[in-house]
């Protein structure tokens, strides 16, 4: 009785030392499902650290991706369309695309069995994860509930871009780096057609280069793109896709997740590091169930479902909204916003609508972007005067646009080059209704131009057309502080 007694403490003090320093323990009651249905594992799950671990080859496949194990160097390697991760066994990082990623918990082996981080190979995957303590339940969606949104117009820094009904893509304005996609490096007064994109549902501008979107979930850019690739970009299951200055955002789903390349001299890729480029996409850190993005020239946004906004990268005019000037390499939240439905960057400003219709901006306001009444930074929102019933804003580099639901157009800031299309060349501090059009669908802001899509299908613009950016002619290059219509452009909008 006394041996049974001290065989019993010491396997009680045994197991207390597991969970105290974060030992392995067998979790035979926790369920995984991959959509609706139910995994079988010949090995129950394992946690380590708070993080549920499984049998390798189950989860992979589950999720469409067939994997390898190399024995010699202990490493798994899973491919997934234009996804590949690789994980070693007691590494603390692993690699999406050759990028390194750190994890809360390493691949092990328990008992001869290869075990892998539940969380971190469904999320890489672009699958949503959700556990239920209650019931000590994990459920994992990987499919693609969500079809992507479309936008039809936008700006690059000097160039346009527009969709047409057909899905084709079509281009006009400065060119020098191949940002027009027609083969040429010729500046164009009128739209050109992308060559070889087509089944196209989004569209954004950087300020060389152009990111597209296509119906299945692939990403496609053009320009100065800087790693001399084709212009695949190795990421599927996206739903929607912006610029930064020389950054690219792409929102995946069925997670939320965001993933960033390129330029992250100010941290605005969101992985938690500084460098000045990543040629591949990493995801930014901490961050899921978000429903829309945005860039500004070195800084990113996020919108999340329930409303909140987050922002990393550049900080320096207190474009983060979080209260300071510190750059942030991983998305914090934007002070004092709720209940939000859109979001926008400019170089160094930040807009947000709220389901209310009302508008709110934050960070430089030198050229009175933000639309108070001053010229004065703000570290956190203000509302900007005398909006209401707003169903969509935009914003160029040093000013900022909003459709009201009448289908007019407003904007405020910069207007030196008569972006604000009011008629004068006279920045505002407050909104200006744009003379001459209505009927408006959609917005978009350039450098120092402005864009807009009416019902009928056509494409108007305004402000400065030093490298015919307008389109409205043969290499005028006269800036026009009214709207003006792109010459040209078959019927803009969604396909059928």
């Amino acid at each position: 009785m006394k041996r049974l007694a001290v065989v019993c403490l010491i396997l009680s003090l045994f197991l207390s030392m597991t969970l105290a320093f974060g030992g392995p323990v067998w979790a035979a009651d926790i369920t995984v499902t991959v959509d609706g249905t139910l995994l079988g594992f010949d090995v129950p799950p394992v946690i380590v650290d708070g993080r549920v671990l499984v049998p390798l080859r189950v989860i992979f496949e589950a999720l469409g991706a067939p994997v390898r194990w190399d024995a010699a160097t202990r490493t798994i390697t899973a491919v997934k369309g234009d996804t590949t991760i690789q994980l070693e066994i007691g590494s603390p990082n692993a690699y999406i695309l050759g990028e390194p990623v750190a994890l809360d918990v390493p691949a092990q082996i328990q008992d001869g069995r290869t075990l892998v981080p539940l969380r971190f190979v469904a999320e890489a995957l672009g699958a949503a994860v959700a556990w239920d303590g209650a019931t000590r339940s994990i459920t994992i969606t990987a499919s693609l509930p969500i079809p992507p949104e479309g936008v039809w117009l936008a700006a690059g820094s000097m160039h346009s871009l527009a969709v047409a009904a057909d899905g084709t893509v079509w281009a006009w304005g400065r060119n020098e780096e191949g940002q027009l996609g027609d083969g040429t490096t010729t500046m164009r007064s009128t739209p050109v057609q992308v060559q070889g994109m087509a089944d196209v549902v989004a569209i954004a501008g950087a300020y060389y280069h152009t990111i597209a979107l296509r119906r299945d979930g692939t990403v496609w850019a053009w320009g100065l793109i800087l790693d001399g690739e084709t212009p695949r970009v190795r990421l599927a299951d996206v739903v929607a896709i912006a610029g930064g200055c020389s950054h690219t955002i792409a929102l995946r789903r069925p997670a939320g997740t965001v993933w960033a390349w390129g330029a992250n001299g100010f941290g605005q890729l969101g992985d938690g590091t500084v460098r000045d480029f990543c040629w591949n996409p990493v995801q930014a850190q901490g961050l899921t169930d978000v429903v829309a993005i945005a860039g500004g020239w070195f800084h990113t946004l996020a919108l999340r479902r329930d409303g909140t906004v987050w922002a990393w990268g550049s900080n320096k005019y207190g474009q983060l909204g979080d209260g300071t000037t510190t750059d942030r390499l991983t998305p914090v939240q934007v002070q004092g916003m709720a209940d939000v439905v859109a979001i926008a960057g400019g170089v160094a400003h930040t807009i947000a609508l709220r389901r209310d219709g009302t508008v709110w901006a934050w960070g430089w306001n030198k050229y009175v972007q933000l639309g108070d009444g001053t010229t004065t930074d703000r570290l956190t929102p203000v509302q900007v005067q005398g909006m209401a019933d707003v169903d969509a804003i935009a914003g160029g580099y040093y000013h900022t646009i909003a459709l009201r639901r009448d289908g007019t157009v407003w904007a405020w800031g910069s207007n030196g080059d008569g972006q604000l299309g009011d008629g004068t060349t006279t920045n505002r501090s407050t909104p200006v209704q744009v003379q001459g059009i209505a009927d408006v669908l959609a917005i978009a802001g350039g450098g120092w131009h402005t864009l807009a899509l009416r019902g009928d299908g056509t494409v108007w613009a305004w402000g400065s057309d030093g490298f015919d950016q307008l389109g409205d002619g043969p290499q005028t290059w006269d800036d026009r502080s009214t709207p003006v219509q792109v010459q040209g452009l078959p019927d803009v909008g969604p396909q059928g």
